[in-house]
């Protein structure tokens, strides 16, 4: 794996930071068996909207809509 910095003048702490943090990525990228299904992102679960109880109806229900509480 090679690693080229394009811009900037990075420390040795800075960059050893980045490259813990890219290790640790492909560590844990290693560590799932091959064909075994990713665990679904929390942005893109549907389930994350019904979590909230939705507005009741009545005058004005359409401005909290999308505000929450």
């Amino acid at each position: 794996m090679n690693i080229k910095v394009l811009r900037g003048n990075p420390t040795a702490e800075e960059l050893a930071a980045a490259l813990a943090v890219v290790r640790a990525r492909a560590a844990a990228e290693a560590a799932v068996p091959p064909g075994a299904p990713k665990p679904r992102d929390g942005w893109s679960d549907p389930s994350r909207i019904a979590r909230q109880r939705l507005p009741q109806p009545g005058p004005a229900t359409w401005a909290r809509t999308y505000w929450p509480g």
